[in-house]
Protein backbone atom coordinates (compact mmCIF):
# COMPACT_ATOMS: atom_id res chain seq x y z
CA UNK A 1 0.00 0.00 0.00
CA UNK A 2 1.35 3.42 -0.91
CA UNK A 3 1.71 5.86 2.02
CA UNK A 4 -0.80 8.22 0.44
CA UNK A 5 -3.37 5.42 0.47
CA UNK A 6 -2.92 4.73 4.18
CA UNK A 7 -6.09 5.41 6.12
CA UNK A 8 -6.27 6.46 9.74
CA UNK A 9 -9.19 6.32 12.13
CA UNK A 10 -9.39 9.62 13.93
CA UNK A 11 -10.94 10.65 17.24
CA UNK A 12 -11.96 13.93 18.86
CA UNK A 13 -8.39 14.11 20.16
CA UNK A 14 -5.76 14.94 17.50
CA UNK A 15 -3.07 13.06 19.40
CA UNK A 16 -5.08 9.81 19.39
CA UNK A 17 -5.47 8.02 16.06
CA UNK A 18 -5.73 4.38 15.06
CA UNK A 19 -4.40 2.54 12.02
CA UNK A 20 -7.06 1.15 9.70
CA UNK A 21 -6.27 -2.50 10.36
CA UNK A 22 -8.06 -5.19 12.34
CA UNK A 23 -6.04 -4.17 15.39
CA UNK A 24 -6.72 -0.47 14.88
CA UNK A 25 -10.41 -1.02 14.28
CA UNK A 26 -10.67 -3.08 17.46
CA UNK A 27 -9.01 -0.29 19.41
CA UNK A 28 -11.20 2.39 17.87
CA UNK A 29 -14.33 0.39 18.68
CA UNK A 30 -13.31 0.07 22.33
CA UNK A 31 -12.21 3.70 22.49
CA UNK A 32 -15.67 4.82 21.38
CA UNK A 33 -17.66 2.15 23.22
CA UNK A 34 -19.99 3.08 26.09
CA UNK A 35 -18.88 1.83 29.49
CA UNK A 36 -21.65 -0.78 29.40
CA UNK A 37 -19.89 -2.45 26.45
CA UNK A 38 -16.53 -2.30 28.23
CA UNK A 39 -18.12 -4.00 31.23
CA UNK A 40 -19.35 -6.79 28.94
CA UNK A 41 -15.84 -7.32 27.59
CA UNK A 42 -14.42 -7.55 31.10
CA UNK A 43 -17.15 -9.99 32.07
CA UNK A 44 -16.31 -12.20 29.06
CA UNK A 45 -12.75 -12.44 30.32
CA UNK A 46 -13.70 -12.83 33.97
CA UNK A 47 -12.17 -9.55 35.12
CA UNK A 48 -11.67 -9.13 38.01
CA UNK A 49 -10.93 -12.61 39.32
CA UNK A 50 -8.70 -14.07 41.99
CA UNK A 51 -5.15 -14.96 40.96
CA UNK A 52 -4.93 -18.36 39.27
CA UNK A 53 -1.26 -19.03 40.03
CA UNK A 54 -2.37 -21.73 42.45
CA UNK A 55 -5.50 -22.84 40.60
CA UNK A 56 -5.16 -26.33 39.10
CA UNK A 57 -5.41 -26.57 35.33
CA UNK A 58 -4.56 -22.97 34.51
CA UNK A 59 -0.78 -22.86 34.01
CA UNK A 60 1.44 -25.53 32.46
CA UNK A 61 3.05 -25.98 35.86
CA UNK A 62 -0.19 -26.64 37.78
CA UNK A 63 -1.89 -28.88 35.19
CA UNK A 64 -1.56 -32.68 35.08
CA UNK A 65 1.00 -33.41 32.40
CA UNK A 66 -1.32 -35.51 30.23
CA UNK A 67 -3.91 -32.72 30.17
CA UNK A 68 -1.29 -30.07 29.40
CA UNK A 69 -0.09 -32.09 26.40
CA UNK A 70 -3.63 -32.41 25.06
CA UNK A 71 -4.14 -28.64 25.38
CA UNK A 72 -0.85 -27.99 23.59
CA UNK A 73 -1.80 -30.25 20.68
CA UNK A 74 -4.84 -28.04 20.04
CA UNK A 75 -3.05 -24.73 20.60
CA UNK A 76 0.75 -24.61 20.92
CA UNK A 77 0.98 -20.90 21.76
CA UNK A 78 2.22 -20.08 25.25
CA UNK A 79 1.95 -16.72 27.00
CA UNK A 80 4.93 -16.02 29.26
CA UNK A 81 4.31 -13.24 31.81
CA UNK A 82 7.24 -11.01 32.76
CA UNK A 83 7.01 -8.93 35.95
CA UNK A 84 9.37 -7.86 38.71
CA UNK A 85 9.78 -6.97 42.38
CA UNK A 86 9.74 -3.19 42.66
CA UNK A 87 8.84 -0.39 45.06
CA UNK A 88 5.50 1.09 43.96
CA UNK A 89 4.93 3.28 46.99
CA UNK A 90 3.58 2.46 50.45
CA UNK A 91 0.07 1.98 49.12
CA UNK A 92 0.92 -0.76 46.59
CA UNK A 93 2.49 -4.21 46.60
CA UNK A 94 6.04 -5.00 45.49
CA UNK A 95 4.72 -7.65 43.08
CA UNK A 96 2.30 -5.26 41.38
CA UNK A 97 3.85 -5.76 37.93
CA UNK A 98 3.76 -9.54 38.24
CA UNK A 99 0.14 -9.70 39.39
CA UNK A 100 -0.95 -7.25 36.70
CA UNK A 101 0.47 -9.33 33.88
CA UNK A 102 -0.46 -12.75 35.25
CA UNK A 103 -4.06 -11.74 35.83
CA UNK A 104 -4.28 -10.24 32.34
CA UNK A 105 -3.08 -13.43 30.66
CA UNK A 106 -5.32 -15.49 32.94
CA UNK A 107 -8.24 -13.55 31.51
CA UNK A 108 -7.10 -14.40 27.99
CA UNK A 109 -6.83 -18.08 28.95
CA UNK A 110 -10.36 -18.11 30.35
CA UNK A 111 -11.75 -16.45 27.22
CA UNK A 112 -9.93 -18.72 24.74
CA UNK A 113 -10.87 -21.80 26.76
CA UNK A 114 -14.52 -20.81 26.53
CA UNK A 115 -14.15 -20.36 22.77
CA UNK A 116 -12.50 -23.76 22.31
CA UNK A 117 -8.86 -22.80 21.62
CA UNK A 118 -7.38 -22.43 25.10
CA UNK A 119 -4.01 -20.70 25.11
CA UNK A 120 -1.25 -22.04 27.36
CA UNK A 121 0.23 -20.08 30.25
CA UNK A 122 3.68 -20.48 31.80
CA UNK A 123 4.75 -19.29 35.22
CA UNK A 124 6.84 -16.12 35.04
CA UNK A 125 10.56 -16.85 34.49
CA UNK A 126 11.52 -13.86 36.62
CA UNK A 127 9.76 -12.53 39.69
CA UNK A 128 12.47 -9.90 40.11
CA UNK A 129 13.62 -8.59 36.74
CA UNK A 130 16.08 -6.10 35.38
CA UNK A 131 15.68 -2.40 36.11
CA UNK A 132 16.75 0.96 34.72
CA UNK A 133 19.63 2.68 36.45
CA UNK A 134 17.44 5.33 38.06
CA UNK A 135 15.77 2.66 40.23
CA UNK A 136 19.10 1.93 41.95
CA UNK A 137 19.04 2.16 45.73
CA UNK A 138 15.28 1.93 46.27
CA UNK A 139 14.36 -0.40 49.14
CA UNK A 140 12.03 -3.14 47.91
CA UNK A 141 13.31 -2.93 44.34
CA UNK A 142 15.38 -6.04 43.66
CA UNK A 143 17.65 -5.60 40.67
CA UNK A 144 18.94 -8.62 38.75
CA UNK A 145 21.85 -8.15 36.30
CA UNK A 146 20.59 -7.99 32.70
CA UNK A 147 22.74 -10.90 31.55
CA UNK A 148 21.14 -13.09 34.23
CA UNK A 149 17.63 -12.05 33.17
CA UNK A 150 18.51 -12.57 29.51
CA UNK A 151 20.02 -16.04 29.98
CA UNK A 152 17.09 -17.09 32.20
CA UNK A 153 14.66 -16.10 29.46
CA UNK A 154 16.70 -17.74 26.69
CA UNK A 155 16.79 -21.09 28.42
CA UNK A 156 13.16 -20.83 29.49
CA UNK A 157 12.27 -20.41 25.82
CA UNK A 158 14.53 -23.31 24.87
CA UNK A 159 12.87 -25.62 27.39
CA UNK A 160 9.39 -24.63 26.27
CA UNK A 161 10.37 -25.17 22.62
CA UNK A 162 11.68 -28.64 23.51
CA UNK A 163 8.29 -29.46 25.04
CA UNK A 164 6.41 -28.47 21.88
CA UNK A 165 5.52 -24.86 22.75
CA UNK A 166 7.11 -23.31 19.70
CA UNK A 167 5.04 -20.12 19.54
CA UNK A 168 5.86 -17.89 22.48
CA UNK A 169 4.58 -14.47 23.45
CA UNK A 170 6.44 -12.77 26.29
CA UNK A 171 3.95 -10.37 27.87
CA UNK A 172 5.95 -7.66 29.58
CA UNK A 173 4.79 -5.48 32.46
CA UNK A 174 8.01 -3.78 33.52
CA UNK A 175 10.65 -1.27 32.45
CA UNK A 176 13.30 -3.66 31.15
CA UNK A 177 12.04 -4.17 27.62
CA UNK A 178 15.52 -3.93 26.08
CA UNK A 179 16.57 -7.08 27.97
CA UNK A 180 13.60 -9.06 26.65
CA UNK A 181 14.23 -7.95 23.06
CA UNK A 182 17.89 -8.91 23.46
CA UNK A 183 16.86 -12.34 24.83
CA UNK A 184 14.63 -13.04 21.82
CA UNK A 185 17.30 -12.02 19.31
CA UNK A 186 19.98 -14.05 21.09
CA UNK A 187 17.70 -17.10 21.39
CA UNK A 188 17.18 -17.12 17.62
CA UNK A 189 20.85 -16.48 16.80
CA UNK A 190 22.16 -19.05 19.27
CA UNK A 191 19.86 -21.97 18.43
CA UNK A 192 18.41 -21.12 14.99
CA UNK A 193 15.22 -23.04 15.68
CA UNK A 194 11.98 -22.45 13.75
CA UNK A 195 9.77 -20.56 16.16
CA UNK A 196 7.44 -17.62 16.49
CA UNK A 197 8.75 -15.58 19.40
CA UNK A 198 7.68 -12.06 20.28
CA UNK A 199 7.41 -9.66 23.19
CA UNK A 200 4.41 -7.44 23.90
CA UNK A 201 5.08 -4.45 26.16
CA UNK A 202 1.43 -4.41 27.09
CA UNK A 203 1.01 -0.82 28.24
CA UNK A 204 2.57 0.48 25.03
CA UNK A 205 0.54 -1.97 22.95
CA UNK A 206 -2.61 -0.12 24.01
CA UNK A 207 -0.99 3.25 24.71
CA UNK A 208 -3.97 5.20 23.37
CA UNK A 209 -6.03 4.08 26.36
CA UNK A 210 -3.51 5.50 28.84
CA UNK A 211 -3.53 8.95 27.25
CA UNK A 212 -5.42 11.68 29.04
CA UNK A 213 -8.73 13.07 27.77
CA UNK A 214 -11.64 15.04 29.17
CA UNK A 215 -13.95 12.01 28.98
CA UNK A 216 -15.62 10.48 32.00
CA UNK A 217 -13.39 7.95 33.79
CA UNK A 218 -10.39 8.95 31.68
CA UNK A 219 -6.97 9.01 33.25
CA UNK A 220 -6.08 12.56 34.26
CA UNK A 221 -2.28 12.22 34.25
CA UNK A 222 0.22 10.54 31.95
CA UNK A 223 1.49 7.08 32.82
CA UNK A 224 4.91 7.13 34.51
CA UNK A 225 5.44 4.87 37.56
CA UNK A 226 3.36 3.69 40.55
CA UNK A 227 0.99 6.47 39.63
CA UNK A 228 -2.65 7.00 38.72
CA UNK A 229 -2.44 4.47 35.87
CA UNK A 230 -0.75 1.60 37.68
CA UNK A 231 -2.71 2.11 40.87
CA UNK A 232 -5.98 2.13 38.91
CA UNK A 233 -5.09 -1.21 37.33
CA UNK A 234 -4.25 -2.60 40.76
CA UNK A 235 -7.56 -1.40 42.19
CA UNK A 236 -9.41 -3.15 39.36
CA UNK A 237 -7.45 -6.39 39.25
CA UNK A 238 -6.38 -7.05 42.87
CA UNK A 239 -7.85 -4.37 45.11
CA UNK A 240 -6.94 -6.15 48.34
CA UNK A 241 -3.23 -5.67 47.57
CA UNK A 242 -3.69 -1.89 47.37
CA UNK A 243 -4.35 0.32 50.41
CA UNK A 244 -5.18 3.89 49.48
CA UNK A 245 -4.84 5.01 53.11
CA UNK A 246 -1.08 5.08 52.55
CA UNK A 247 -1.04 6.80 49.19
CA UNK A 248 1.39 9.67 48.57
CA UNK A 249 1.89 11.64 45.36
CA UNK A 250 5.37 12.61 44.16
CA UNK A 251 6.97 14.15 41.08
CA UNK A 252 10.33 13.38 39.51
CA UNK A 253 13.03 15.94 38.76
CA UNK A 254 14.33 16.56 35.25
CA UNK A 255 17.42 18.59 34.39
CA UNK A 256 16.49 19.26 30.76
CA UNK A 257 13.51 21.00 29.14
CA UNK A 258 10.52 18.93 28.07
CA UNK A 259 10.50 17.63 24.52
CA UNK A 260 13.42 15.20 24.50
CA UNK A 261 12.48 12.13 26.55
CA UNK A 262 9.02 10.60 26.45
CA UNK A 263 7.04 8.96 29.23
CA UNK A 264 6.18 5.30 29.79
CA UNK A 265 3.85 4.73 26.81
CA UNK A 266 5.28 7.40 24.48
CA UNK A 267 2.24 9.70 24.59
CA UNK A 268 4.14 12.65 23.10
CA UNK A 269 6.07 10.80 20.31
CA UNK A 270 9.28 12.47 21.45
CA UNK A 271 12.71 11.70 19.94
CA UNK A 272 13.77 9.50 22.89
CA UNK A 273 11.93 6.75 24.69
CA UNK A 274 12.21 7.12 28.47
CA UNK A 275 14.78 4.30 28.55
CA UNK A 276 17.18 5.81 26.01
CA UNK A 277 19.32 7.76 28.45
CA UNK A 278 20.29 8.46 32.04
CA UNK A 279 21.68 11.50 33.81
CA UNK A 280 19.01 13.89 32.52
CA UNK A 281 16.79 13.07 35.52
CA UNK A 282 17.45 12.60 39.21
CA UNK A 283 17.37 9.00 40.38
CA UNK A 284 14.40 7.88 42.48
CA UNK A 285 16.51 7.53 45.62
CA UNK A 286 16.89 11.32 45.76
CA UNK A 287 13.95 12.71 43.77
CA UNK A 288 11.07 10.40 44.71
CA UNK A 289 11.92 8.29 47.77
CA UNK A 290 8.16 7.73 48.07
CA UNK A 291 8.53 5.13 45.29
CA UNK A 292 5.97 7.04 43.21
CA UNK A 293 6.30 9.26 40.14
CA UNK A 294 2.85 10.76 39.61
CA UNK A 295 -0.48 11.00 41.36
CA UNK A 296 -1.79 7.64 42.55
CA UNK A 297 -4.26 9.57 44.72
CA UNK A 298 -6.34 10.08 41.55
CA UNK A 299 -6.64 6.35 40.86
CA UNK A 300 -9.95 4.50 40.59
CA UNK A 301 -10.78 1.03 39.32
CA UNK A 302 -13.11 2.59 36.72
CA UNK A 303 -10.20 4.34 35.01
CA UNK A 304 -8.47 1.01 34.34
CA UNK A 305 -11.41 -0.74 32.71
CA UNK A 306 -10.95 0.54 29.17
CA UNK A 307 -7.16 -0.08 29.00
CA UNK A 308 -7.58 -3.58 30.42
CA UNK A 309 -10.38 -4.39 27.96
CA UNK A 310 -8.08 -3.23 25.15
CA UNK A 311 -5.11 -5.41 26.13
CA UNK A 312 -7.34 -8.45 26.61
CA UNK A 313 -8.74 -8.00 23.13
CA UNK A 314 -5.33 -7.32 21.61
CA UNK A 315 -3.70 -10.42 23.10
CA UNK A 316 -6.65 -12.45 21.84
CA UNK A 317 -6.04 -11.10 18.31
CA UNK A 318 -2.36 -12.06 18.65
CA UNK A 319 -3.31 -15.63 19.54
CA UNK A 320 -5.96 -15.90 16.82
CA UNK A 321 -3.76 -14.44 14.05
CA UNK A 322 -0.87 -16.79 14.85
CA UNK A 323 -3.15 -19.83 15.00
CA UNK A 324 -4.84 -18.94 11.74
CA UNK A 325 -1.54 -18.54 9.93
CA UNK A 326 0.12 -21.52 11.62
CA UNK A 327 -2.21 -24.06 13.22
CA UNK A 328 -0.89 -26.10 16.12
CA UNK A 329 2.17 -28.09 15.09
CA UNK A 330 2.88 -25.90 12.04
CA UNK A 331 5.73 -23.39 11.82
CA UNK A 332 6.94 -20.93 9.20
CA UNK A 333 9.81 -21.94 6.95
CA UNK A 334 12.59 -19.66 5.68
CA UNK A 335 13.52 -18.65 9.23
CA UNK A 336 16.53 -20.89 9.93
CA UNK A 337 19.85 -21.65 8.25
CA UNK A 338 19.80 -25.21 9.60
CA UNK A 339 19.60 -28.14 7.19
CA UNK A 340 15.96 -29.31 7.02
CA UNK A 341 16.90 -32.98 7.21
CA UNK A 342 19.10 -32.42 10.24
CA UNK A 343 16.37 -30.39 11.91
CA UNK A 344 13.48 -32.77 11.21
CA UNK A 345 13.84 -35.02 14.31
CA UNK A 346 13.82 -32.01 16.63
CA UNK A 347 10.57 -30.74 15.14
CA UNK A 348 8.65 -33.91 15.90
CA UNK A 349 6.18 -34.36 18.75
CA UNK A 350 8.14 -35.03 21.97
CA UNK A 351 8.55 -38.80 22.58
CA UNK A 352 7.26 -39.70 19.11
CA UNK A 353 9.32 -42.21 17.14
CA UNK A 354 12.52 -40.60 15.91
CA UNK A 355 12.16 -37.49 18.06
CA UNK A 356 15.28 -35.79 19.35
CA UNK A 357 15.56 -33.31 22.20
CA UNK A 358 17.01 -29.85 21.59
CA UNK A 359 19.60 -30.71 24.22
CA UNK A 360 21.11 -32.97 21.54
CA UNK A 361 21.04 -30.12 18.99
CA UNK A 362 24.33 -29.52 17.13
CA UNK A 363 25.72 -26.01 17.37
CA UNK A 364 25.75 -23.94 14.19
CA UNK A 365 26.86 -20.45 13.30
CA UNK A 366 29.06 -17.94 15.14
CA UNK A 367 26.73 -17.16 18.07
CA UNK A 368 26.54 -20.49 19.86
CA UNK A 369 27.98 -20.80 23.35
CA UNK A 370 31.00 -23.10 23.40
Amino acid sequence: MKPKDKKWLTTDYPEIIFEDTAVGRMKKELFDAPMSDIEKVLEEYGIPSESELGKPGTYIQNTPRKEAIEKRRKNDIVLIPIGCTENHGDHANLGLDTFMVTQIIEGVRRYTAEKGYEVNLAFTPTNYGGHPYHHMGMPGTIIIPPEVVRENLIYTMLGLWNDGYRKMILVNNHGHLWTLVDAIQEFMKRFQLPAIVQVVDWHRAVREFFMTTDRENSLETNFIHADESETSVGLLMFKDMINMEYVRDAEGESFLPDGHFDLSVDPYRRPHRWSEGEGHIAIERFATPEGVVGKPSLATAEKAKRPIAAILKYLTICVEDILEAFPSGKLPDKITLRDPKELAPFLQEPWSEGWKSVYELPHVGPFHKG
